[in-house]
């Protein structure tokens, strides 16, 4: 398929787990894309397995933090100007930090909230003016299982991903008669650096007959990121031209 021909896209998260598979699955279907992601050693990593699968010519990398508001001007500036315009934004980045309510820090939560919630608005409403101006335009915000259902011990990232998945209904009302959709994903039981033990550290105390209820119905275990790749892909495409203001729960049936 080359549903992305002619296609230019914007990927944040995009030096590893599903942003990383986004970034190569869009480059499969002949789009441009600028992947961008705070860790330059994944942008690398990216970039070598572009170079291996002889898409790299259409690949730019661009070392963002979304957390830091002029750090984004000047990125989404950086990102038009190498695609000369925008078609598809796509909001993968994010962190998950696992903890007691009662012992999350301020610190700790604000964090969660700048990175996930903030850094997302911050990248739409930048992007916003060129993707109005681009062919087809697409959002595609990351959400998360977690902002409908109980994780224990991720208070922090739910309301984050609850407030991304808010404000994707809110953006595709908005926008709706310039032609601009806005859609969200919400994995689950996705396998990523996220997912890892390095990615929500889970309290060492932690009661793990809660999590009982989140295993999926679907395969054996976590799924690979390119299994949400995949969906992103459909969203950002022509195959998803009647899809907007709503989310896609990806999640093999852990929550039916």
């Amino acid at each position: 398929m080359n549903r992305y021909e002619g296609r230019r896209a914007l990927v944040t998260g995009g030096g590893s787990g599903i942003g990383q598979a986004t970034v190569h699955r869009l480059l499969a279907e002949g789009g441009r894309v600028v992947a961008a992601d705070v860790n330059e050693t994944g942008l690398k990593a990216t970039y070598a397995s572009a170079e291996a699968n002889g898409t790299a010519d259409r690949l730019t990398v661009l070392a963002l933090d979304i957390s830091d508001e002029e750090a984004v001007r000047s990125g989404v500036a950086s990102a038009l100007e190498v695609l000369g315009g925008l078609d598809v934004l796509v909001n993968a980045a994010g962190i998950l930090r696992s903890e007691h309510t009662h012992k999350t820090s301020l610190e700790l939560f604000n964090k969660i909230i700048a990175v996930n919630l903030t850094g997302t608005f911050l990248m739409i409403r930048e992007a916003i003016p060129a993707l109005l101006a681009g062919v087809e335009p697409v959002v595609v915000n990351f959400s998360s299982t977690s902002a409908s259902f109980a994780h224990p011990y991720m208070s922090a990232y739910a309301a984050s991903k609850g407030g991304i998945q808010s404000m994707t209904h809110a953006l595709a009302s908005e926008y709706s008669k310039q032609g601009l959709r806005v859609v969200a994903v919400a994995p689950g039981s996705i396998s990523s650096e996220m997912t890892s033990g390095t990615g929500p550290g889970l309290p060492a105390d932690a009661d793990m007959s809660l999590f009982a209820k989140l295993a999926p119905a679907l395969g054996q275990g976590f799924a690979s990121p390119d299994t949400v790749a995949g969906v992103v892909a459909m969203l950002g495409s022509r195959d998803g031209a009647f899809i907007t203001g709503t989310e896609i729960r990806i999640d093999g049936g852990t929550h039916f």
